[in-house]
């Protein structure tokens, strides 16, 4: 499910314990959870209402100031292809929710000691998303976000050559491994997402001294013996 900032807003200081969704067909069931920026929501109930019995009540357990402003906002024609607001569509629905715990991934985005298996894994991690889409994006997303922090969404998912949507889709499944946080406006690489980033970058320049250091070898190997067959050859 997806909330709306005064949902989540609400949730935080106790002065929302519901939302209201028109659905087709219910996918929540009680005990759902949620991650999000005010921490892990739960579903602690889903009853079907009628929206002409919903009373002020109601509305100011959902965050609105009165019935009037629910219907008002049940009844707006959806934004976007996830928006389950379309009036006229489907059920209407009460959903009970509570906090049940902090968001963890506060505490994952801050922790910027990686030692190397936490890098591994990450890495396959963005192996196996970079395999499912149509062209590898991880590593390009994170390193636009570390250049352009705070930039608006369009803007780099433009940059990227990537739908809005599709993008920020995406940026929810790295901040989901911590990797990023989401600003007012954009976003930021958390530190453990730095930390991943220049790890990544480390072992890319080792690898590289490696290789020039082992085609330097080579190279003296060759001239050392070219140098030899010549001096054989003089000796002959």
């Amino acid at each position: 499910m997806l909330f709306t900032a005064a949902t989540l807003d609400g949730l935080a200081d106790g002065a929302v314990t519901a939302t209201y969704r028109r659905w087709t067909t219910v996918r929540p069931k009680v005990g759902s959870r949620f991650t999000t920026r005010a921490g892990v929501v739960e579903v602690t109930g889903i009853t079907p209402v009628d929206a002409e019995a919903l009373s002020d009540g109601d509305a100011s357990a959902a965050g609105f100031v009165d019935r009037a402003a629910l219907l008002r906002w049940l009844q707006r024609s959806a934004r976007g292809a996830r928006d389950t607001r379309r009036s006229g569509e489907g059920a209407l629905y009460r959903i009970d929710l509570a906090l049940a715990g902090p968001d963890p991934r506060v505490a994952l985005r801050a922790d910027d000691r990686l030692e190397a298996g936490t890098v591994v894994d990450l890495a396959r991690r963005l192996d196996r998303m970079d395999r499912a889409a149509d062209a590898p994006w991880t590593r390009a997303a994170l390193r636009q976000i570390s250049a352009r922090p705070g930039e608006v969404s369009t803007v780099l998912a433009e940059a990227l050559g990537q739908e809005r949507f599709a993008f920020k889709t995406r940026v929810r499944r790295l901040k989901a491994l911590g990797l990023t946080e989401s600003l007012q406006v954009g976003y930021r690489l958390s530190p453990r997402g730095a930390a991943f980033l220049a790890a990544e970058e480390a072992a890319a320049d080792g690898a590289a001294a490696d290789g020039a250091a082992a085609d330097g070898a080579a190279a003296d190997g060759a001239a050392g013996e070219a140098a030899g067959h010549g001096a054989d050859g003089v000796r002959g």
